[in-house]
């Protein structure tokens, strides 16, 4: 009878569970609708559909089954014990047999779990606190490291049971708080993963620790009561807590650790959410201009292109209240050389960015810095990215490093202008028949405001100008400095890539490769070999080193060429030949392990392999081919450039085609996004089938819901 009353209602109904099956059987949060948000995303990304408006409800396979008496009935979640109840009763029950030395010890435990778990009225915030205050303590570190650890297994197996309300620390952060601790093995792991990848171009300053940052604090306000780690204001540590998060949450990615990556990410977010429910103070706006922007590396890693965007244009928000600092400067060329990615991917064409200006303000103003920082992110031209002249190379006052890659970015830009014109100019030849190229100045292609400033300044802001720029700059930075024992090999594979594309061949009548050009190629492809991480750079990075070893393969099919031609090579080119050859076959399997972790909208070029008969067969003498295989390698390439996948950036089609008719190349440029559609199209199939990771898509749907909440909070703010 008991039973009965359980499982039905007054009504005679059946009671059924909280969640649907789909949700409880991959342990993610169901939202409790017919379908839920999980079903319902599924079948609109099954069956390409934007809304499921007029879907009958039995087409989503979302089953809610009755509910057994194994724990609350849904919607009487009171009944459940509280955390602190059930622990205090299960520690009563093993104290009762207990001597009382081990009693004693376990009181204590008790007592340090109690306060991590115990109360519920504790905010993430408070709890964050007592945690940055429990680790000034050392006497406490060493009396309590095991209870501390024996506290963390509890509170999860705790969190897990316990419905979650709007004063309870959240998961993702009870979870990874540990992270934040300098001293912790496994955050520091992930930390040196983004210092070596993201961080090692972007150099941007260390996330302050509580004491370095009260200390700034205290001198800054000699009026004010003193603040320690221990009475930290809440918006002050979440904005603290939010930068480490970011930092580590990338260097997840980076190794690939996608799920703990997203519950970091997922973090940051509930750290920012406390930031927003405050006015923002000078204190820490950096910290949190920081960390948004750093999220929006996250979303951009993920190929999350319109979360991106938002994220990036809120940071600009708060990046144009920030005073002109050398940290704000250092920021700003991050931003530029990201944009200088993002510009190339999309062409350049700011008309088919995702569609954010109704959440987020077009056009970014009131921004109450003076310098020369907070003009570059108030301008509404900067509104989706930086472009126009380098503000920060401009800027004799910025660091040397930052001002260097601020030249880089608008050199990338630059190029990227000069191939869409190209483009233009042989789609109108293709279309007209025409074999000859003429280049029209007045395209829309050729008046992007990159392109006028470089025009107008033409001696200064010419890409070639600008990369010499460029190393100078490092260069002076690294005879300055330390860093003359530790080379930014970063920065210098992405000037020797510039270089080696932006080689003048006008005096060689050959038209070939020249001796620096050569070892530039091999420089950078050697560089990423040895430095795998540098391919993870948040910019235009790993499309350079892609486009290097293309022109490898340009190489390698001149040098195979003019073999089969003379018959034989000279005892210099062979071993150019074989040198360069060993490294593109490393690089390339590089590249191919590096492009299939990557979203297809992110991917570049899917480079071919070299003919496998050709390279057995080819090493033999002109004699011997001829008599054992008469004609087998006329008129064939060592590496047939023909079988590329492209790369959807028309600058890296031009690698590629190089060697193409008008025709051929528009043709196969018209091609190239087919066959990225239909990559993308097999991997959402083997997501359905079950042959991806189907829980980690979930995942993160499940934490896109907190991402978007944090964004309509922003949204209200600025409007």
């Amino acid at each position: 009878m008991a039973t009965d009353d359980l499982q039905h209602k007054n009504d005679g109904s059946i009671a059924l569970c909280a969640s649907c099956d789909r949700c409880r059987s991959r342990k993610t949060k169901c939202d409790g609708k017919r379908p839920c948000g999980n079903c319902a995303n599924k079948y609109m990304k099954k069956h390409k559909l934007s809304s499921i408006e007029g879907v009958d409800f039995t087409e989503f396979e979302c089953v809610y089954s009755p509910a057994k008496r194994r724990g609350p009935v849904p919607g009487k979640s009171g009944q459940t014990r509280k955390a602190g109840d059930a622990f205090t009763n299960g520690t009563a029950a093993m104290d009762v047999d207990q001597p009382p030395a081990i009693a004693s010890s376990s009181d204590t435990m008790a007592q340090q779990v109690q306060q991590m778990i115990g109360s519920t009225q504790m905010t993430l915030i408070q709890k964050l606190q007592q945690q940055a205050a429990g680790s000034t303590e050392p006497m406490q570190q060493d009396d309590s490291g095991s209870g501390h650890r024996s506290a963390q297994r509890v509170r999860r197996e705790v969190d897990a049971t316990t419905p979650s309300n709007g004063n309870e620390i959240p998961k993702t952060i009870a979870s990874h708080t540990h992270l934040l601790d300098r001293n912790d093995a496994e955050g520091n792991r992930l930390r040196s993963y983004y210092r070596l990848s993201i961080d090692e171009l972007y150099r941007l300053p260390l996330t302050p620790e509580n004491d370095e940052y009260c200390a700034k604090w205290n001198a800054a306000n000699p009026g004010k009561p003193s603040m320690t780690a221990a009475t930290m204001p809440k918006a002050h540590l979440a904005a603290l807590s939010a930068s480490r998060f970011a930092e580590v949450a990338l260097g997840a990615v980076v190794h690939q650790e996608l799920s703990m990556a997203m519950e970091l990410c997922n973090a940051v977010v509930h750290c920012l959410r406390e930031c927003v429910a405050e006015p923002v103070q000078d204190s820490y706006l950096f910290e949190v201009t920081r960390a948004y922007f750093l999220l929006g590396v996250f979303r951009a890693c993920r190929g999350d292109m319109e979360r991106y965007f938002k994220y990036r244009r809120v940071a600009m928000t708060y990046a144009a209240k920030l005073p002109d600092a050398t940290e704000t400067q250092v920021l700003m060329a991050a931003v530029s050389y990201l944009d200088a990615w993002a510009y190339m991917i999309y062409n350049a064409d700011e008309e088919k960015l995702p569609a954010v200006d109704g959440s987020i303000p077009s056009a970014i103003q009131g921004g109450c810095g003076t310098g020369a920082c907070s003009k570059i992110a108030s301008d509404p031209q900067n509104q989706n990215w930086i472009q126009g002249a380098p503000p920060v190379y401009l800027n004799n006052e910025a660091p040397l490093p930052s001002r260097a890659l601020d030249a880089l970015a608008c050199a990338v830009r630059t190029c990227c202008d000069q191939a869409n014109s190209r483009f233009a100019a042989v789609a109108r030849a293709a279309e007209r028949g025409e074999e000859q190229i003429t280049e029209d100045p007045n395209s829309n292609a050729a008046n992007t405001p990159t392109t006028t400033a470089v025009l107008a300044n033409n001696n200064e802001l010419c890409s070639r100008n600008l990369i010499l720029s460029a190393f100078t700059l490092m260069q002076q930075h690294e005879s300055l400095t330390a860093a003359s024992f530790h080379k930014n090999r970063g920065q210098r594979m992405v000037i020797s890539a510039m270089d080696a594309f932006l080689e003048n061949n006008e005096d060689d009548e050959s038209g070939g490769f020249t001796d620096s050009q050569i070892q530039s190629l091999l420089s950078v492809c050697n560089t990423a070999i040895e430095n795998p991480f540098l391919l993870y750079h948040a910019g235009p990075s790993y499309h350079m080193v892609t486009n290097a070893a293309v022109l490898l393969c340009h190489l390698l099919n001149g040098m195979y060429a003019e073999k089969i031609a003379n018959g034989a090579m000279g005892e210099m080119e062979a071993a150019m030949f074989e040198e360069a050859l060993d490294t593109f076959i490393a690089v390339r399997k590089l590249l191919t392990i590096h492009r299939r972790k990557l979203p297809v909208k992110l991917r570049c070029h899917g480079i071919p392999r070299p003919t496998f008969d050709i390279l057995v067969k080819g090493g033999l003498s002109s004699a011997e081919e001829q008599e054992q295989f008469p004609n087998i390698n006329s008129g064939k390439f060592l590496i047939d450039l023909g079988e590329t996948v492209l790369c959807a950036c028309r600058g890296c089609q031009g690698f590629v085609l190089m060697a193409c008719s008008p025709c051929v190349a528009a043709e196969r440029a018209m091609a190239a996004q087919d066959r990225l559609e239909e990559e993308d199209t097999k991997e959402l199939d083997a997501i359905d089938q079950g042959d991806l990771d189907r829980e980690l898509d979930d995942l993160g749907n499940e934490f896109n819901l907190d991402d978007d909440a944090l964004l309509g909070m922003i949204s209200q703010l600025i409007h």
